[in-house]
């Protein structure tokens, strides 16, 4: 784990699908469907967040703390907040893809009744989300966004 301040995060309404691979990497990564810029502005500087955004007022105004994406691809985005914050030395412990709560590693026998077949049979290792319950493994979805992560 970093040892120094780790890097805290809101995307703005159009980088759902960074925001998911930031918190795969353990970024502290908020993300809202809709929300006012002067409220994404506030919580920036009230959690002391850097704002990712594609939006360029929002970009320009200067009482905000924001990070400007060029691309529209995930992965590219991913590589230009690589190339700006070296993103991939800074990982931490994997959190949830939908509720940002970093995941707790949960013994498999407690989710049984939780897991499909296949699952239970090829795989051991399981993290829970404390808030919304889900489970995760390393299965095709999780080794494909790893895959990605490291292409950057």
């Amino acid at each position: 784990m970093n040892k120094t301040k780790s890097l805290k995060f809101i995307a703005d309404c159009h980088l759902g699908k960074l925001a998911k691979y930031l918190r795969m990497m353990g970024f502290d990564t908020l993300f809202f469907n809709s929300i006012d810029d002067d409220e994404l502005i506030a919580l920036s500087a009230q959690e002391e967040r850097i704002i990712l955004t594609r939006d360029k007022l929002l970009h320009e105004n200067k009482t905000s703390n924001t990070f400007y994406l060029h691309s529209i691809n995930h992965l590219e985005q991913l590589r230009e907040l690589n190339r700006a914050f070296l993103i991939k030395n800074k990982r931490e412990k994997p959190r949830c893809i939908l509720c940002n709560v970093t995941l707790k590693e949960i013994n498999k026998k407690e989710i049984l009744d939780q897991l499909p077949k296949k699952v239970v049979k090829y795989f051991d290792f399981f993290e829970v989300c404390s808030k919304c319950g889900r489970v995760y493994w390393h299965g095709s979805h999780f080794k494909r966004m790893m895959n990605t992560i490291e292409s950057i």
